[in-house]
Formats: structure tokens, sequence, C-alpha cells
């Protein structure tokens, strides 16, 4: 048998307290190590905060070179897009060191002010354009549980969290 697929099995060493007050210290120490989990990420995100922008500060030049280049590649492209396109028969223009590519993304719609397009729509006869949406009403059914509790499909459920809030008090900002 390899080792990578040997298996190793420990049994977990389960904590149960025993008393109310080992559950109370349980929690104290549960709110302890949250605050500390808490600190961690904290300097966490600053590290790679710091990271991030120098990284991107060291990226910058780079960046504003490729769009130089970038544009004035396209400018040139596009004044001589007849010849290296021959007269429009391809798209792709093989370099020594990349290709040139004219591509067409397909059409999309743009709506602005709904309700004045759907107005007009329908002024026009046009509702072969309006979708109508129809969808159960969960809401309505959550109101209303005993009307549909024999429709077979519709399940309501309810499930029970349990939750551990330890205390924790906050420092407050004192003005000088």
């Amino acid at each position: 048998m390899s080792s990578r697929n040997a298996r190793i099995k420990t049994e977990a060493a389960p904590y149960v307290p025993k008393n109310r007050q080992e559950v109370d210290e349980a929690i104290a120490e549960i709110g302890r190590l949250q605050r500390e989990r808490e600190t961690i990420q904290t300097a966490m995100n600053d590290r790679l905060s710091a990271a991030r922008s120098e990284f991107e500060d060291q990226a910058k030049p780079a960046a504003e070179a490729i769009k130089t280049l970038s544009h004035g590649v396209q400018v040139w492209a596009e004044a001589n897009r007849a010849e290296l396109t021959k007269d429009g028969r391809t798209k792709t223009v093989r370099l020594g060191n990349g290709e040139l590519r004219w591509r067409t993304r397909p059409p999309s719609v743009g709506i602005r002010a709904m309700t004045a397009v759907l107005k007009a729509l329908r002024e026009l006869g046009l509702d072969r354009f309006i979708r109508t949406k129809e969808e159960v009403d969960k809401e309505a059914i959550l109101a209303d549980q005993a009307a549909v509790e024999h429709v077979k499909g519709i399940t309501i459920n309810q499930g029970e969290d349990f939750v551990i809030v330890p205390f924790a008090t906050e420092l407050e900002e004192v003005a000088p």
C-alpha cells in the first residue's frame, strides 16, 4: 500500500464539562480565544494590505507602460486594418511576437427606466417582449403554513442552532 492511500485515524478527545462552573469557564476561554484569533486576523490583514500596496506600487510603472504601448499598437493597427485583415477577410493578424485580433462582442440589451420601457412596450402591443415570472411565494407559505401542509412537494424546514456568546467589553474612546 502506498503512503498516499494510507489513512491515519485518531480518536477525538471530546471535552465535556462536568458542571456549571466548568461550562462558565469554558465560555470565558472561548471568548478569550476568539479575541486572540481576531487579533491575529487583524495583524494578518494589516500585513496583506501592506504587501498588496507594496506590490501594486512596484507594478504601477509596468501597468502604465503597457497601457501606453497598447494604445499605440491599437492606433497603428486601426490605421492599417484593411491591409492587415486583407480587407476584412481575417480577424487575426500574426506578427513575429504575437497576434492582433479583432473580435465582435455579442449584442446586449441595456434598459434605463424599466417602468417607462414596460409601459411603452404595452402601449405598442409588444407584449411578447415582456416576461411574466410565476413563482411560489415562500413568505406567504410561512405566514399560513396550515393551508399548505397537505400539498406534496412543500416542506417547511426549521432547525435549531446552538450558539455560545462569550461576554466581551469594548474599550471606550475618551476625548483628551
